[in-house]
């Protein structure tokens, strides 16, 4: 057996990558986002990052502090709020921005792990969105052609791995992770446990270890976007 389990996310990251990659990183908002391997992405000094992401962190959280530190030149996602970062940064002409619609980016990553170059969608048409892009009519409706996304390298976090690199999600934290898993040259996983082989149920790995490269423990808690408290009931 392959030996994939490190001891640290410095240590799964070291020789890995390198300037001008396009990581992918996973995460819905906050959840399912693999901060241990962000952070040690960060202490490694990479430039010109090219990262796919659903969102860009917030700030001072996530992608926010390889913004802050002005290692990502472009970013591929689909929503861009809460960072105000991000917006200083866009604004003034310092970070690329790609812009998605969620579904589109989804399927760019998906056909990406597939081996799909590309895709026919109408998703955008008319819009800002399919400027410069190809179009094709197919039963007398006009599509796009989007491509089709392949990541150097996949940073992505699960709940449970075997120490074949088999993968449990936990809940929202089965967003983009499946899908980025499949379409990175080298996938990373933080996970919040590691268990022998054979451990996870067949029926509930939701990715094959073949697609995992390196695992490791997270070392970061798992954070909170928004709390939203009840009040305390009276009387």
């Amino acid at each position: 057996m392959v030996q994939k389990i490190y001891d640290s996310p410095e240590a799964a990251l070291d020789g890995i990558v390198k300037d001008g990659d396009l990581i992918m990183c996973g995460g819905f908002g906050l959840c399912g986002m693999p901060e241990s391997l962000i952070y040690a992405l960060q202490s490694t000094g990479v430039k010109d990052l090219t990262a796919v992401s659903n969102n860009a962190g917030v700030d001072g959280i996530g992608l926010g502090r390889l913004l802050e530190t002005g290692q990502i030149k472009k970013m591929i996602s689909s929503y861009v709020g809460n960072n105000k970062i991000f917006a200083e940064l866009y604004l003034s002409g310092a970070i690329e921005l790609e812009f998605n619609p969620q579904g589109t980016m989804s399927e760019r990553i998906r056909a990406g792990g597939a081996g799909i170059p590309g895709f026919y969608t109408k998703t955008g048409v008319g819009t800002q969105i399919a400027e410069g892009k190809k179009h094709e009519i197919f039963d007398g409706e006009t599509y796009i052609l989007e491509r089709g996304i392949r990541a150097d390298v996949s940073l992505i976090r699960a709940e449970v791995a075997d120490e074949e690199g088999n993968l449990l999600y936990r809940k929202t934290a089965r967003n983009f992770n499946p899908m980025m898993a499949t379409a990175g040259k080298i996938t990373i996983v933080e996970v919040e446990q590691i268990v022998p082989a054979g451990e996870i149920n067949p029926d509930a790995v939701h990715t094959p270890g073949i697609f995992v490269q390196r695992i490791v423990k997270s070392t970061h808690p798992k954070q909170i976007e928004f709390i939203t408290n009840r009040d305390r009931e009276t009387g």
